[in-house]
């Protein structure tokens, strides 16, 4: 009786932890639309499969980010979570959503502190997964802690995506491209 008691105990704790800006397996959800763009909740793996897979590996194959930076960001990513959106049909988001996530590999960063969402053209989804966080432009990756937003990385980098990263996540002032002073 007592591992019973015990055994619910620890499935309603379980479902009562929140986790905010991660993804299980089971919530990927992006399709292609009629126009071929990826929409939806995705993964790494999402970008594996064509017609993603051939600017994502060419990308993320030939990316080789700084040695230096990455151990500074390595020791400044505990307990940063990261809502990222792009779309499949935009140049910047082929250029910067493969070393994205060549950097996030990088550090080690956990996959399911990343959550990517594809847009379509609108910059939406059928969802409204976009609503409440102002995409205007993709990529956009947004960086929490606690669940409060630390900074936003927009587009391209002001230096290298992992050196933007890192002044995102060390509170050093990181402006991007678009924001106004």
């Amino acid at each position: 009786m007592k591992k019973i008691i015990f055994l619910l105990a620890f499935i309603i704790i379980s479902c009562c932890v929140s986790t905010q800006n991660t993804t299980t397996v089971s919530e990927i959800n992006a399709t292609p639309n009629s126009k071929g763009a990826l929409v939806g909740i995705a993964n790494k793996h999402s970008f594996s499969i064509a017609p993603y897979k051939g600017w994502f590996t060419k990308k993320y194959s030939s990316y080789h980010p700084d040695p230096t930076v990455i151990k500074k960001l390595k020791k400044q990513l505990s307990g940063v979570t990261i809502k990222a959106f792009m779309g499949t049909w935009c140049g910047d988001s082929k250029e910067q959503t493969p070393v994205f996530y060549k950097v996030l590999a990088a550090v080690d960063f956990e996959e399911n502190k990343v959550q990517m969402i594809t847009v379509n053209r609108s910059k939406k989804t059928p969802e409204n997964l976009q609503k409440g966080y102002n995409i205007i432009r993709v990529p956009t990756f947004i960086f929490y802690k606690k669940g409060i937003e630390i900074g936003r990385f927009v587009e391209y980098p002001q230096k290298t995506v992992e050196a933007d990263f890192l002044h995102i996540v060390n509170g050093t002032g990181y402006r991007h491209s678009y924001q106004s002073n």
